[in-house]
């Protein structure tokens, strides 16, 4: 008889087409279930069994992340198993991992911005790397849209520019003018190569990858002077915390970041919460008690 787990892992690689490294961790997933299942079968797990595994993992310090991750994967097995190879009932029905507490992103304070983007750029990789970072934070764009940006996608004089984010949706967000200043600097050297659309490319004139723009920035950050480790996305972070902490428009955040839901984009109500409670510990005369 074929191994259930195997038939799954098989069913992920080949009919949903998942990549080698998803794949590997559904495996080692179900291999820590088999692991705690005693002398049972997966056939023979029942809710009380998944649950008793849950509270010994939880036991032996596994975050409730982790956990979320595992029972997510044990129920997709289950699912399957259900479906083609005729188990009775899905034990993970149910069934909900600890609530983990909910980490903000990272970001930059707009001085920060101001003085990693004010750095001047003196050579032709740096006017790329000035336009790349000012597009970043002008834009609020995703590392991936950013790499993926054409030059036909870019509108310049308008001030604006067509992203495709997640699920292939397409977008248009604004471009602010000290971005749009840097784009030009960067398409007056751009070397010119007529079969690569891309906007940022580079020294063989072809596109530029995302391990290549994480780089860069973090070289960039260096000869900045901040004393902080910032990868690309902050900047997206730091787009949108700025953008509604001067606006309050969640709804218009919420469009230019592409999010799907509005949930995704209200975390930064809580990074503004953040911002508005440090000033107020700061600035109120009674918001701490006197040594």
């Amino acid at each position: 008889m074929t191994d259930p787990v195997e038939s799954y892992l098989q069913h992920l690689a080949t009919e949903r087409r998942l990549s080698p490294h998803t794949v590997k961790n559904y495996r080692l997933d179900l291999r820590l279930l088999l692991e705690n299942a005693a002398d049972k079968t997966l056939a023979d797990l029942n809710v009380a069994d998944i649950r008793n595994c849950v509270v010994r993992l939880r036991s032996k310090g596994l975050s409730a992340a982790s956990l979320a991750r595992h029972l997510s994967s044990w129920r997709g097995f289950y699912n399957f198993a259900c479906r083609r190879l005729g188990y009775a009932s899905n034990p993970c029905t149910g069934l909900r991992p600890p609530k983990a507490a909910k980490s903000l992103p990272k970001t930059l304070s707009p001085d920060s911005c101001s003085q990693l983007l004010g750095k001047e750029a003196n050579s032709p990789l740096e006017i790329r790397d000035q336009a790349m970072f000012e597009l970043f934070y002008s834009s609020g764009l995703r590392l991936s849209e950013l790499v993926g940006v054409n030059l036909t996608d870019l509108d310049v004089q308008n001030g604006e520019v067509s992203v495709t984010g997640k699920g292939n949706k397409t977008r248009i967000v604004p471009v602010g003018e000290k971005a749009r200043d840097a784009i030009r600097a960067w398409l007056a050297i751009r070397p010119a190569a007529a079969d690569e659309p891309a906007l940022f490319v580079g020294q063989t004139g072809k596109r530029l990858g995302q391990r290549s723009v994480e780089l860069r920035l973090a070289r960039w950050v260096r000869h900045a002077g901040l004393n902080q480790h910032v990868h690309p996305h902050m900047l997206r972070h730091a787009f949108a915390s700025h953008v509604l902490q001067s606006s309050g428009d969640l709804r218009a955040v919420q469009e230019m970041l592409g999010h799907a839901s509005i949930s995704t984009t209200q975390v930064y109500t809580h990074l503004d919460w953040q911002h508005l409670a440090k000033v107020y510990d700061q600035a109120h005369p009674r918001a701490k008690k006197k040594a």
